[in-house]
């Protein structure tokens, strides 16, 4: 069965090489979100959950979007229920953030990201880079241009040194 995704993934793309700045989400919020809109800027893209052990992670990531924003870094929340610790609706996530960590960056609605059903970035980035998040809050920084840079495990905090050097070297 992978194999087939995968030769139908190539056949769409017809060789192209494909950035992360190819991908749509839909926005909690209504509407959809293009990561070509954050062209030339770094992004940060974090699978989240509400009811999970490292949910506190979020007031980091708002700290993070607070203090890189102004530079050019985009922190994108992907919340996620592919580990069973999802609120059950996007408006109860999303004030579940707002009220609970005044979490303002900008977030999807609950998405897939493993599995057949995994939302096409998801999808790309197993498909490009072996990546998968094993659990919630893993991150995928990418570069600019929509390369992937690195991935840090759940363990890895959104304001650790091994994440904001590497977004700093990125900014300057």
């Amino acid at each position: 069965m992978r194999i087939l995704i995968a030769v139908v993934f190539m056949a769409i793309l017809g060789g192209q090489t494909v950035m992360a700045e190819n991908f749509q989400f839909d926005s909690i919020d209504g509407g959809t979100m293009s990561m070509s809109d954050w062209r030339g800027q770094p992004v940060l893209v974090v699978n989240t959950a509400s009811q999970c052990g490292f949910t506190y992670q979020y007031e980091a990531l708002q700290q993070l979007h607070e203090t890189y924003r102004d530079k050019g870094l985009v922190v994108l929340a992907v919340p996620s229920d592919d580990f069973n610790q999802e609120l059950s609706d996007a408006a109860a996530v999303k004030n579940f953030c707002t009220v609970n960590f005044g979490l303002d960056v900008p977030m999807t609605t609950i998405t897939k990201v493993r599995g057949d059903e995994a939302h096409p970035f998801f999808r790309w980035l197993k498909q490009t880079e072996g990546y998968r998040p094993r659990w919630n809050f893993y991150k995928v920084l990418l570069d600019g241009e929509g390369a992937v840079v690195d991935t840090f495990a759940s363990t890895t905090g959104p304001m650790s040194r091994k994440i904001t050097k590497q977004i700093e070297t990125l900014l300057n």
